[in-house]
């Protein structure tokens, strides 16, 4: 166990290695407490005006049980106060989001969301309320089934008055459904199908008073050929793996969405300073355009490495072939699939083509590494086609 974001985190469990928790999940199906994380509502009239001033994202065309990766963004610099799923609930006149944000950035989101509405508020705009899911005080759970049996374990939970068809129940959407306990009761949810691993999966926001009971009846009802406990460093690896970004890492207030590899964030509609609108916008529109395509382009670029010998951890520089610095390591590990260093890093613009040679020094030694694609691993998501 691990102090992290205000909670005590299990690294991992007894019954496996992270190696071997790493490729359970790969293989069947594991269950990640990710209780830590926050969840929000943010609702009201003004509630999609709202999120689309503060996050690059396009919610006009988000429907109902859609979610969407973005970004909290500070004004005129762009830099990424946190990232976030954001998820419509309900369309308007009431505009219901459900936003999930990083545990390390609880006081800091809470804040940066405080000030932004009542800046809104102090300008007569349409009202907009946040509420942090939880119940005297217990914050709401959050638990993610992650793997190729994700799918067989959460539809052998549903109560026999559930109906939801997982054949078209996509990566990126969000259903409300109904889990039976073995209380006898039946417990209504909302289970969004993606995650953290690159797997399939689902995560199940519930409330407090109920987390211990449907975590144990999960297990139970799966089995444990089917589905372990897995914490914290098995969900490192496998993230990495997937070529996703860990906050405070891999992002932070003075990385924009564009340097970091996610423009892909931002929708079309929004590419222009006149259709922007958001936080930041002066800053990241720009930089959308190279610079020898008249933009402002970005200086640094978000890679993955290959790295030869000893793995390169956070903070490791990389050199060119002069010596000269170009970048450092945000994210690094051995990974368990691919029996190879990896490691996800920022570079000087120019050198961050796939195929590019370079050399990460670690422990004093300069190591030969390889620009890579991201992810590492192909991800598994149930897309529609």
């Amino acid at each position: 166990m691990v102090p992290f974001g205000g909670y005590s985190m299990p690294v991992q469990y007894s019954d496996l290695s992270v190696g071997e928790s790493h490729h359970w999940t790969r293989e069947k199906c594991s269950l990640f407490d990710v209780g830590h994380m926050v969840q929000y509502h943010i609702e009201g009239p003004g509630a999609e005006a709202f999120l689309e001033s503060v996050t690059p994202v396009g919610l006009k065309d988000l429907a109902p049980g859609q979610s969407t990766l973005s970004a909290l963004l500070h004004p005129v610099t762009g830099g990424i106060a946190d990232d976030c799923i954001i998820t419509r609930l309900e369309r308007g006149p009431k505009h219901l989001f459900y936003v999930v944000l990083n545990a390390g950035c609880r006081q800091k989101d809470y804040d940066f969301l405080s000030s932004a509405i009542a800046k809104w508020d102090n300008t007569m705009n349409p009202v907009v309320q946040m509420r942090h899911l939880q119940t005297e005080g217990e914050p709401y759970g959050l638990i993610a089934l992650q793997g190729p049996l994700a799918a067989d374990v959460v539809s052998s939970a549903f109560a026999s008055a559930c109906k939801v068809d997982l054949k078209s129940w996509y990566f990126g959407n969000a259903k409300h459904i109904t889990l039976a306990l073995p209380s006898g009761e039946s417990l209504p949810i909302v289970a969004s199908r993606g995650g953290y691993t690159g797997e399939d999966g689902f995560e199940l926001s519930i409330h407090p008073s109920q987390t211990v009971e449907v975590t144990e009846a999960l297990l139970k009802k799966a089995g444990e050929d089917t589905l372990r406990l897995a914490g914290l460093g098995a969900r490192d690896s496998l993230r990495l793996e997937a070529g996703m970004c860990l906050y405070g890492h891999d992002l932070d207030d003075t990385t924009t969405p564009v340097e970091a590899g996610l423009s892909w964030i931002i929708p079309k509609s929004r590419r222009s300073l006149e259709g922007s609108g958001f936080n930041g916008a002066e800053t990241i529109v720009p930089q959308l355009t190279p610079a020898s395509k008249g933009g402002a382009g970005v200086g640094r670029r978000r890679i993955g490495l290959i790295v030869e010998g000893a793995p390169a951890r956070e903070g490791a520089e990389i050199v060119d072939e002069a010596g000269e610095i170009i970048g450092k390591v945000t994210s690094g590990c051995p990974s368990p699939t691919l029996k190879k260093n990896i490691a996800m890093a920022y570079v000087k613009n120019g050198m961050h083509k796939a195929g590019t040679e370079l050399q990460v020094v670690v422990r004093g030694k300069k190591r030969k590494a390889v620009v890579t694609k991201m992810p590492f691993v192909p991800s598994k998501y149930v897309k529609e086609r």
